[in-house]
């Protein structure tokens, strides 16, 4: 099913809030965009960290071939919580609403020996955030593909970047069912995160971030990614600046750094 066509049955079964398209970013305005001064900080406790969460009690890391979480210090990335799951292929990390939720794009590809609760297709894991258990595993509307996953507190909801269908979708988190898609403009949107209104989305394959509006998809700032800077994967916000993490699985550049958690400051 094409993404115009996915997004008319959406709306049609789910009635739910579509935002308006543009042929380009920020609607045929001027976008703001800049490189960011990246540094890095520390490497994650495994080897191949793919997805980013920020709390209050640390940085959470998830990593996508073992499949484990962790909670680290923000400043010395020392470690403070782990926790095994039965995700497969860890592409995204939210915590809220009292669980852990982390998007898994499906499939291990060789990396690990496998697992009975590995599957093949995308899905997202409800699990608890003390022990990892899983409380439940849902599919995705859209059929596959999923990155990033991020809890947005004001509206107490969750968005999610569907790579199937080049879009961001809000769901609730009672049933996941779809609230709103925002049609989505760059190759391989991974990391996510709720800004106030707004959505900070990392394009991996473009090595650039846009900040999105929620409501219209207007993309209102752009920060690219130099090429000799660490490859970008799982993201996150906090006090002002980006975060992201280097899983050294796909296509890597001059500044490669696997396993490395990186910054940069925000606007």
């Amino acid at each position: 099913m094409q993404r115009r066509d996915f997004v008319g049955a959406a709306l049609s079964a789910f009635g739910v809030a579509l935002a308006q398209e543009s042929d380009a970013p920020g609607a045929g305005a001027a976008v703001p965009t800049r490189t960011a001064k990246v540094e890095k900080l520390f490497k994650a406790p495994d080897i191949h960290p793919n997805a980013l969460e920020a709390t209050v009690e640390g940085l959470w890391i998830g990593d996508q071939v073992s499949d484990r979480v962790f909670r680290v210090d923000w400043n010395t990335g020392k470690l403070l919580h782990e926790f095994q799951t039965e995700a497969h292929n860890t592409s995204g990390l939210a915590v809220g609403g009292g669980y852990v939720w982390i998007s898994c794009n499906g499939g291990v590809h060789g990396r690990r020996a496998a697992r009975p609760t590995d599957k093949s297709f995308g899905e997202i894991v409800q699990a608890d955030p003390e022990t990892g258990k899983t409380v439940k595993t849902w599919t995705l509307p859209w059929g596959n593909g999923i990155h990033g996953i991020t809890w947005a507190a004001q509206t107490k909801t969750l968005w999610v970047t569907a790579l199937g269908i080049s879009a961001l979708v809000e769901m609730q988190p009672s049933d996941l069912r779809i609230l709103r898609i925002v049609a989505v403009h760059g190759d391989r949107p991974h990391g996510l995160d709720w800004d106030g209104g707004a959505l900070w989305c990392l394009f991996a394959g473009d090595r650039s971030a846009q900040k999105i509006e929620g409501k219209s998809g207007k993309v209102l700032e752009i920060v690219k990614i130099s090429s000799t800077d660490p490859d970008p994967h799982g993201m996150c916000i906090r006090d002002g600046y980006m975060y992201y993490c280097d899983a050294g699985l796909t296509e890597s550049s001059a500044g490669s750094a696997p396993g490395y958690v990186c910054r940069f400051r925000l606007s």
